[in-house]
């Protein structure tokens, strides 16, 4: 019989742990960043602030190098100052710089950091029920199976939040008259930017779904609406 115990110790863990990376999330975002002050890049917010009838998005420049874009846990939109220094240096345009914004717009409307810490809590509880399950049947490695598994479903809902927030932001520039085409062709020029010499992960354990399925998945959609 499975104890209850650990796995009610392994969900507020899962809790603490969350709580404890807003918070230390949070306090380097506030010591590394500052408010988007670029004109141009102000024009696109408005224009999407527009069609969601908001008086304005307010996007921030996080201190740092990697090319990214991110929604943290308290609703604030983030670009880096890697994915800014390319839309100076012309590697981005500002439409394309836009589908980003719109992107993180969409996991924080779509409610996503909400739904990964409940998420993260009962994949810790799965891990340690998995566990002690597997590891009685197979001695050694199932421990080992357990990680694996869950590993596996946290990438798979992270792939479904990334799909969600890809169709959120093509209604978004859509409406907004930006349209769904710079958010095609930033990921190609991304998907470019990230290739290596070596194989990549199965694409079962990324955590974002590939280029290719989600530049397929937002054509489907254009075409619907074109219809």
């Amino acid at each position: 019989m499975i104890r209850v115990l650990p796995i009610l110790l392994a969900v507020l863990y899962g809790l603490a742990m969350y709580r404890f990376s807003v918070w230390r999330t949070g306090k380097e975002l506030d010591a590394k960043s500052t408010v988007l002050a670029d004109p141009t890049l102000q024009h696109m917010s408005a224009q999407m602030a527009r069609a969601l009838d908001l008086p304005r998005i307010k996007v921030h420049i996080y201190e740092i190098e990697p090319v990214n874009g991110l929604a943290a846990p308290d609703g604030r939109i983030f670009i880096t100052r890697g994915f800014y220094n390319k839309f100076r240096a012309g590697e981005v345009t500002a439409e394309e710089l836009a589908s980003v914004i719109a992107h993180e717009l969409g996991h924080v409307a779509l409610g996503h950091s909400r739904r990964r810490m409940i998420d993260f809590s009962g994949q810790n509880a799965m891990r340690a029920a998995l566990g002690m399950v597997l590891g009685r049947f197979i001695p050694g490695i199932g421990i080992w199976l357990a990680n694996t598994l869950t590993t596996m479903l946290a990438a798979k809902l992270s792939r479904s939040d990334e799909y969600e927030a890809d169709a959120y932001a093509a209604a978004l520039l859509t409406k907004a008259g930006i349209g769904i085409a710079p958010q095609i062709s930033l990921f190609r020029k991304l998907d470019a930017l990230t290739k290596s010499g070596g194989g990549r992960a199965p694409a079962w354990l990324l955590s974002h779904p590939k280029t290719e399925e989600r530049i397929a998945a937002l054509s489907t959609l254009k075409s619907k609406w074109d219809r």
